[in-house]
């Protein structure tokens, strides 16, 4: 076995620097071509955008690039496509390591069921926006006769009326039924002949009426700007709140229909 000499403060010094040298080889082996070729360092993957694409069609995306995925979560949304990428981790853009790992949130391809909210009663806004807290759509409202104004008196899904509690899908759209503020009421008919325009104006504002009126030029016997004919007429009849009554006014004027809201 061979022997290092140290009979002399020369032989020691060597033996030292060897020992270094040794050391600074390893050192820097380690660091410089172990730990880089281990870790693929300086080598990286930008992630593909997944949002939308297939499992099909995420599976190559990832495998051509040689990643990986797990599903970290699965969520209904209405509208997305079911058994598709909704979100991934790391985004789209990233810059990642070979083998790296994407977690995929995927969109189910059935709604769970969740309970209609109780908005009856609720103004139309109110309700709104707690059917949109419970992740449902309002559909088109619905107006109906009823002294509630812009109040949900009904809910319908499908066409069909609903009751608060009902179990519907996630996702559902339903349709408000409100009331219009004017009822089924029912008013005589005011006796507008012989009447200044304006004044009919009046009348027929309060008794929550629409006046339509049209000028028909002079008419003998009648002062112009007096009412000379109405539809409907008198003869004791009512007509329901909101409902409009017809007249001819003596004397010129607009030809066409104006409609005077109240």
């Amino acid at each position: 076995m061979a022997k290092f000499s140290t009979n002399s403060k020369t032989d020691i010094f060597v033996h030292i620097g060897i020992i270094a040298a040794l050391f600074l080889v390893f050192f820097f082996s380690f660091f410089f071509i172990y730990l880089p070729w281990s870790t693929n360092h300086g080598q990286s993957i930008t992630v593909p955008d997944l949002k939308g694409l297939t499992l099909e069609e995420m599976e190559k995306a990832l495998d051509d690039r040689d990643l990986y995925y797990e599903v970290s979560d699965c969520t209904f949304v209405a509208g997305e496509k079911p058994l598709s990428i909704l979100t991934q981790y790391p985004k789209y853009g990233s810059s990642v390591k070979e083998g790296r790992k994407i977690y995929l949130t995927i969109v189910t391809a059935t709604a769970p069921m969740i309970k209609l909210p109780d908005v009856i009663g609720r103004s139309e806004s109110s309700a709104k926006n707690q059917l949109l807290s419970a992740q449902l759509v309002a559909g088109t409202t619905e107006m109906i006769p009823a002294l509630e104004e812009n109040t949900v008196l009904k809910i319908k899904f499908n066409g069909q009326e609903v009751k608060p509690g009902t179990l519907i899908p996630k996702g559902s759209k339903v349709v408000f039924v409100v009331g219009d503020g004017l009822g089924d009421q029912m008013v005589e008919i005011p006796d507008l002949i012989g009447m200044a325009a304006d004044e009919a104006e009046i009348l027929v504002s309060g008794q929550n009426l629409v006046l339509s009126k049209r000028y028909v030029g002079h008419v003998e016997g009648s002062a112009d700007g007096t009412v000379v004919k109405q539809r409907p007429a008198v003869e004791g009849n009512k007509i329901h709140v909101g409902d409009v009554i017809d007249i001819e006014i003596a004397g010129d004027g607009p030809s066409e229909t104006v409609i005077d809201q109240k």
